[in-house]
């Protein structure tokens, strides 16, 4: 890539669709040219990114006690359709008729999600009491459904996935793990990827196929658009008649589980990095999900071949200090302005800068991606400082979210209200509401008629927010029961 066409060229606040697929292809997260819509390449710094953010949820399910397991791709057909609601998702799958030049005697779908062909052997597994709770999880797996859009780690045909399967013998287990589920995507979301986001309960029309009830994190892409993070399901014993799970209890009576499945969205998480932290400049990774966290930058003389060795041998030194980090050493023959764009597009946390002067001074100068910021210290204390730095870009990037995250959510009390905010603003818009039972989905319908695409995203969880004594739904006109929040929707 030359220096001309490194650099993004539109702008994130005029332009974001252009800005982010420029993102996407200029930083190399994903290449679009495979020839088949919606499959990608995913190149190896997205990778690698998405690469950590499986770690994350690996290390804390497995420290709630969920067991790693990996199951085929394929789905019987009569197993996707045995749960009434769940074969819903018949529509959206790729079907598989042939072997070679043979048809199949039973065609096979490839997994839009894993209830389908788990709770078939959970229905083996699980006997008695001393069976449950059963704790599952598959990662670093990818699924298939036939998007109509299509546009990378937001919505694709093939997407990678991560999910869990919990059984147990009551529902006030289920109901606790549910609220594991939450405060896990709290702790990745907050402490490592700095996402801001707020926790929903999904209304009655819009939860997952075959659940009686769904949560989820949801975040605000610069578009205006919610962007859905995760969800995880309260299953009731749905799946469990429809595969015939049973176990038999302490009591001696054969009862039917309970089950939840939490899917953290790996695609959607890589989409709210690359747009919430990233600039006109390029992607912003905090500094423990990059693959790269610290560059290091010879400035050669082009005179003194002798201080070129000497600034080479200094960096190597320096990299060597630094071995319990993700050091690079750009010794390309581009430009030092050409290495700096293009690891700022890349959102490489820390750049060292080594010249004669700083070899000669015995020091380095050091610029954090965020504010660029220039920093100057002795090698002696190089460790400490890029402890200090590390931690101050994390904390700036964080604060960065949350500032562009707070004056996300506006308040509108009738209808009017909303479609004039939701055609210049750019966020949620809190209103009050009839219902988020299937009696409010007339009004839902209306809703998204009426102002080209909001949804009702549904009401906070786990502590709903209460309509004022006179507050009226701003369809029906009736008597609010609920205060929801509405946006638009990818």
């Amino acid at each position: 890539m030359s220096e001309k066409t490194l650099g993004i060229t539109a702008k994130k606040s005029e332009d974001f669709s252009e800005w982010y697929t420029q993102i996407v292809q200029k930083a190399e997260l994903a290449d679009i040219r495979f020839g088949i819509q919606g499959f990608i390449v995913h190149r190896p710094w997205a990778f690698k990114i998405s690469r950590k953010i499986y770690e994350y949820f690996e290390k804390e399910v497995e420290k709630d006690n969920h067991e790693p397991f990996l199951f085929p791709i394929a789905i019987k057909e009569k197993n996707l359709k045995k749960e009434a609601e769940h074969a819903g998702f018949t529509p959206e799958v790729f079907w598989v008729n042939e072997a070679g030049s043979e048809k199949l005697e039973e065609r096979f779908a490839l997994r839009p999600t894993g209830e389908a062909q788990i709770y078939p052997m959970y229905s083996l597994w699980i006997r008695g009491n001393k069976d449950l709770p059963l704790k599952g999880y598959q990662s670093r797996i990818t699924v298939f459904r036939n998007e109509k859009t299509t546009r990378p780690f937001l919505r694709g045909r093939e997407f990678m996935f991560f999910e869990t399967h919990d059984v147990f013998a009551t529902h006030k287990e289920a109901i606790a793990q549910v609220k594991k589920d939450l405060n896990i995507c709290k702790k990745i979301m907050t402490q490592k990827l700095k996402i801001p986001f707020l926790f929903f309960k999904r209304p009655e029309w819009d939860k997952f196929m075959g659940a009686d009830e769904t949560f989820t994190p949801d975040t605000l892409m610069p578009d205006g658009k919610r962007n859905q993070l995760a969800s995880t399901h309260d299953l009731g014993t749905n799946f469990a008649k429809a595969f015939n799970i049973k176990f038999l209890d302490k009591d001696e009576k054969t009862k039917y589980p309970y089950q939840t499945c939490f899917g953290p969205g790996i695609w959607r998480q890589m989409a709210a990095l690359i747009a919430i932290h990233g600039d006109d400049q390029g992607l912003i990774l905090p500094f423990e999900i990059a693959p790269i966290q610290i560059i290091i930058i010879p400035i050669f003389s082009k005179s003194n071949k002798k201080d070129s060795e000497r600034i080479l041998k200094k960096c190597e030194e320096i990299k060597k200090e630094l071995s319990n980090y993700e050091v690079k050493i750009d010794n390309s023959d581009n430009t030092p302005g050409f290495k700096y764009n293009q690891w700022e597009l890349k959102g490489v946390p820390l750049r060292i800068e080594i010249g004669p002067k700083e070899v000669k001074e015995k020091k380095v100068t050091i610029k954090r991606r965020t504010d660029r910021k220039q920093i100057n210290t002795t090698l002696k204390s190089l460790k400490k400082e890029i402890q200090k730095q590390a931690l101050e870009l994390d904390k700036q990037i964080k604060e960065n979210a949350e500032k562009y995250f707070k004056d996300k959510i506006k308040d509108a009390s009738s209808l009017e209200k909303v479609k004039k905010i939701i055609r210049k603003y750019r966020g949620f818009i809190r209103v009050p509401f009839c219902s988020t039972g299937k009696e409010g989905k007339k009004c839902a319908d209306i809703l998204k008629e009426k102002t080209e695409g909001g949804v009702v995203c549904g009401n906070l969880y786990p502590k709903p927010e209460i309509p004022k004594k006179d507050d009226k739904c701003i369809i029906c006109d009736k008597k609010a029961k609920q205060i929801v929040y509405v946006a638009k929707s990818y």
